[in-house]
C-alpha cells in the first residue's frame, strides 16, 4: 500500500490541533489548569530512552541529598552531599573526607554544601575548589581552596578564593568548574532579590570568573569578578567542543532556560523572561513553555548534544547543538529514577554520571535514594 505523505502530514497535524482545542474546551469546562493536559518534557521535547533501555550502573546508594560528582577515575568519585559532608566513593565504599557544619539546618533551604571542581593540575597540586553556605556575620556564599590529603581522607590548607555571595533559602547557584581557559567559573542565584541580577556590582544573579588563586581576570568586562549578569538561578555549566560556554537556568513561571553564554553580557532576569526581546539583553537559546518546566541543574557536553538534569523535570534532557541552536530536543530517563541534579562526563568521555535528588524534602524517596548512577553516553546515540 502506498502511503500519501502529504495526507498523512495533514491528518497528524489535525489531529494535534484537534487534541489542543480538546484540552483548552475541557479545562474551560472542569476549571482545571492547562498544562495538566501536556507532558512536562519541555518544549518540543521528544520521548528519549527509558532506563531499561540503557545499561546503567548503580555505583553508590542511600546518599544523604548529593548535589555534585567529580569524577577522579574509574570507581573514585568525590560527591558532595548538600546537608554538609564531603564523600570520597571508592570501589563502591562511602569514605567521609570532610563534614561542613557551618550552616544550622534551618538555614539551609537550598543553600549548603553544594559545587566541586578539581583544578587543571590536580594531579600535581590536589587542589580542591569547594562552594558552601556559610553562616557567618550573616549567611553568605563562599568558595573555598583545600588540598586533599588522600592517604589521610582528610583536605588541608584552606583558603578563601571568594565569599560575601548573596545567600537565601532559594537562588543560591552553587555550580563551579574550570573552562577550558583555565579560568574558575561559578554561578550564583540572585538570592530571592531579584533586582540584584541587573546590579553589575553584586554578586548576585551572575556568572563569575576567577582566576585560580581567586583574583579577577585582568580581562573580566567589568573589573570585578562578574562574567556575565541578568541571571536568575543557574545551576549547570558546560563547554562545548568550540570553547563556548552554556548554562542552564531556573526560570520564572516554568521558563526554564538554556543560555550561550558570552562575556559581558546581560541575561535579562528580572526584565525579560522566555522569548521575550529587549535590546540590550540577551535571550535564551531555547526555553520551556509556562506549562511545562524542567527545573535544570547540572549540565555537560558530549558527543555534540548539551546533557542537563531535571529536578521537577525527572529526566535527562538532551539538547543536540549545531551553530549555536537546537536542532532537536530529547527528554531520557522519564521518571526512572525521579528528581536529577547532577551531570558529569567522565574523564574518558564515555560515560554521564548522574546523581539523583529525591532526599531534598521535593522528591519521592524511592528505596535506597538517593543514588549515582553512571550510563555510557554511546547508549544515546
Amino acid at each position: 500500500m502506498q502511503i500519501n505523505k502529504r495526507s498523512l502530514a495533514i491528518g497528524v497535524g489535525a489531529g494535534v490541533v484537534g487534541t489542543v482545542v480538546l484540552a483548552v474546551v475541557l479545562a474551560a469546562i472542569f476549571g482545571l489548569p492547562l498544562h495538566l493536559f501536556f507532558s512536562p518534557t519541555g518544549t518540543g521535547a521528544a520521548a528519549g530512552l527509558a532506563a531499561d533501555d540503557v545499561e546503567h550502573e548503580v555505583l553508590a546508594e542511600d546518599l544523604d541529598v548529593p548535589w555534585e560528582v567529580v569524577v577522579l577515575e574509574e570507581d573514585r568519585y568525590l560527591v558532595t552531599e548538600r546537608t554538609g559532608d564531603l564523600l570520597l566513593i571508592e570501589d563502591g565504599e562511602k569514605h567521609v573526607l570532610e563534614s561542613f557544619d557551618e550552616l544550622e539546618e534551618q538555614f539551609l533551604g537550598e543553600g549548603g554544601l553544594l559545587g566541586i571542581a578539581t583544578h587543571p593540575n590536580f594531579e600535581e597540586n590536589q587542589y580542591l575548589y569547594v562552594h558552601q553556605t556559610v553562616d557567618r556575620e550573616s549567611v553568605e556564599n563562599t568558595v573555598r581552596r583545600f588540598e586533599v590529603d588522600f592517604d589521610n581522607r582528610e583536605l588541608t590548607n584552606e583558603e578563601t578564593i571568594i565569599d560575601g555571595i548573596p545567600s537565601d533559602r532559594i537562588h543560591n547557584g552553587g555550580r563551579i568548574a574550570f573552562g577550558p581557559d583555565d579560568y574558575l567559573y561559578v554561578t550564583t542565584g540572585d538570592s530571592a532579590n531579584a533586582t540584584l541580577a541587573q546590579d553589575r556590582d553584586s554578586l548576585a544573579g551572575k556568572i563569575l570568573r576567577l582566576n585560580d588563586d581567586g583574583s579577577i581576570p585582568e580581562s573580566n568586562p567589568f573589573g570585578n569578578a562578574v562574567y556575565s549578569y541578568g541571571h536568575r538561578n543557574p545551576q549547570g555549566i558546560t563547554w562545548d567542543d568550540q570553547g563556548d560556554l552554556w548554562a542552564t537556568e531556573h526560570g520564572s513561571d516554568a521558563r526554564d532556560e538554556l543560555n550561550q553564554v558570552e562575556m559581558g553580557q546581560n541575561y535579562g532576569w528580572p526584565t525579560i523572561t522566555g522569548s521575550e526581546t529587549d535590546p540590550a539583553m540577551e535571550s535564551p537559546v531555547f526555553h520551556s513553555s509556562q506549562y511545562e518546566t524542567w527545573a535544570p541543574a547540572g549540565t555537560a557536553y558530549a558527543d555534540g548534544s548539551i546533557f542537563f538534569a531535571g529536578l521537577r523535570g525527572e529526566r535527562l534532557y538532551e539538547a543536540t547543538i549545531d551553530g549555536g541552536k537546537v536542532t532537536s530536543f530529547v527528554a531520557h530517563l522519564s521518571g526512572d529514577f525521579g528528581r536529577l541534579r547532577a551531570v558529569t562526563l567522565g574523564p574518558d568521555e564515555e560515560f554521564l554520571y548522574l546523581t539523583t535528588s529525591n532526599t531534598d524534602g521535593r522528591g519521592e524517596e524511592g528505596s535506597d535514594d538517593d543514588k549515582l548512577v553512571r550510563v555510557p553516553v554511546e547508549a544515546f546515540r
